[in-house]
């Protein structure tokens, strides 16, 4: 990306500068990251101009661009990571697995994240809420130590939990992303993302209540509006979020 950038203008670039083509993105298939200082998002997009880059017009971007069956790809390909991206696709269009997701266009300073922390039980769920000033969500920065700017996402989310929770007997999956917001102007070029995190006893006897909260600083929220509990409890089952791999 490029300093001022929005995310879908890097994307519509890109595009353009190494295939010729217009495009618009349909939605965020994956989320790549090594920490915050390198960060990949995979969009699924539809060509709606431009003309294929020929290799007469080849430049320090690319050399030229084609059309080519999936089974049937040009080699040798410079990167082989890009075929998983592919069947990625092609899953999403025979079967979403995840609503249409797009960024939010608001301004972010930091690389934070906003956690959706939840625990359930017999259809019933608790999300974890932070209770200084207004009740909200959870929200952290990533890359406060050399681990976290090795380890990742799921480190911070270890982080912020161990400030509220016991860990030790308690299991923390971090399932995928359900959205993400960023801006790139005005000297704001962070990221937030929300990231929905499960939260069990490691111990699989049947648990009826979320494990204690340490301290005043947050709570655990008792899903009642039946609505959001079904969307909840939906995107649990189904791991209807975006996949973050490393």
């Amino acid at each position: 990306m490029e300093p001022g950038e929005t995310i879908v203008e890097a994307l519509q670039r890109e595009v353009r500068e190494e295939a010729g083509l217009l495009c618009e993105p349909a939605t965020l298939l994956s989320m790549e990251e090594r920490g915050p200082s390198w960060i990949r998002f995979v969009f699924l997009a539809r060509p709606t101009g431009g003309i294929l880059k020929t290799l007469k017009e080849a430049d320090a971007e690319s050399l030229q661009a084609g059309w080519y069956p999936r089974i049937s790809l040009p080699s040798p390909l410079r990167a082989h990571d890009i075929l998983h991206l592919i069947e990625l696709a092609v899953q999403y269009r025979q079967q979403a697995r995840h609503p249409l997701v797009l960024p939010h266009e608001l301004p972010c300073s930091l690389v934070c994240l906003r956690l959706v922390a939840t625990f359930t039980s017999v259809q019933t769920v608790w999300v974890l809420v932070g209770m200084v000033g207004t009740p909200h969500l959870p929200i952290t920065a990533c890359g406060f130590t050399p681990m976290e700017q090795r380890g990742g996402i799921k480190v911070a989310v270890l982080r912020l939990l161990q400030e509220c929770l016991t860990l030790h007997n308690l299991t923390v999956e971090t399932k995928g992303l359900l959205g993400l917001q960023h801006l790139g102007r005005d000297q704001t070029d962070g990221i937030c993302l929300s990231v929905l995190v499960t939260v069990a006893f490691r111990n699989l006897g049947s648990q009826d209540e979320p494990p204690k909260v340490r301290g005043e600083n947050y709570f655990w929220w008792k899903v009642m509006e039946g609505d959001l509990q079904s969307q909840l409890l939906q995107r649990l089952q189904e791991s209807s979020v975006v996949p973050v791999n490393r």
